[in-house]
């Protein structure tokens, strides 16, 4: 399904799951891109981002806004995929496995690494957290990790880890996350489970976070219209 000429794939959290699961247990690089509206409407206006979508091996399907295009294409969206939502199974097959999970975070960020570790290490006692080292960015030292995290938002997080994969090391698995670390340390509650089931996590969000009103605007007012005037 394409929206705004970019590609998302229509899979369940399951099939999604298991394509990791097959990734982990092999050695090439591969990038997962959670694309919300917020996401599709920037790429249309960021070169650079949107080339990041586009390289990305998977474009799941992360917002409840894209089940509109796919109605009106006719088509039925199998089922939202957040990124918040696939990590706890990637930690339980990282933790099976013996893998290295390594956090590149945002020095501004809610949650520092020393309370990600620790949140992490309480549900998941076995698990291998390291700090993504910066200097693996601009060296060319092998990337010992096999899975990468980053917070950064978009566009960078997209963009950085996109660039991994021209000297990805051991990294098996990249993921851009977003906010989804401080659902894990608690420092920004989750929408209840119900709410997410309405579709309505937009509202939790913006009472949790007035300062993200332009995000929401952007994802519950301008992109369906955008979609429809394109229809």
């Amino acid at each position: 399904m394409n929206i705004f000429g970019i590609g998302i794939d229509n899979l369940s959290r399951a099939e999604v799951v298991e394509r990791i699961r097959v990734w982990l247990n092999g050695n090439g690089f591969h990038r997962i891109a959670t694309a919300g509206p917020e996401f599709l409407l920037l790429a249309t206006k960021n070169r650079a981002f949107r080339g990041a979508l586009e390289a990305a091996d998977l474009r799941v399907a992360d917002g409840v806004g894209l089940y509109l295009p796919f109605f009106l294409a006719g088509e039925s969206l199998t089922e939202r995929v957040t990124g918040a939502d696939l990590l706890p199974e990637i930690f339980k097959l990282a933790e099976a496995r013996q893998l290295t999970i390594s956090l590149m975070l945002d020095p501004g960020g809610l949650s520092s690494y020393e309370l990600v570790k620790k949140a992490l290490l309480a549900q998941y006692p076995d698990l291998s957290v390291a700090k993504f080292a910066p200097e693996y960015l601009a060296g060319s030292a092998p990337i010992p990790y096999h899975i990468v995290f980053c917070n950064y938002g978009a566009p960078l997080q997209e963009i950085i880890l996109a660039g991994l994969r021209e000297k990805p090391g051991s990294i098996r698995l990249a993921m851009g996350v977003g906010g989804a670390f401080d659902f894990l340390t608690g420092r920004i509650p989750r929408a209840p489970k119900w709410l997410r089931s309405l579709g309505l996590e937009w509202v939790w969000r913006l009472y949790q976070q007035p300062k993200r009103w332009r995000r929401i605007w952007s994802a519950v007012v301008v992109f369906p219209w955008k979609v429809l005037s394109q229809k």
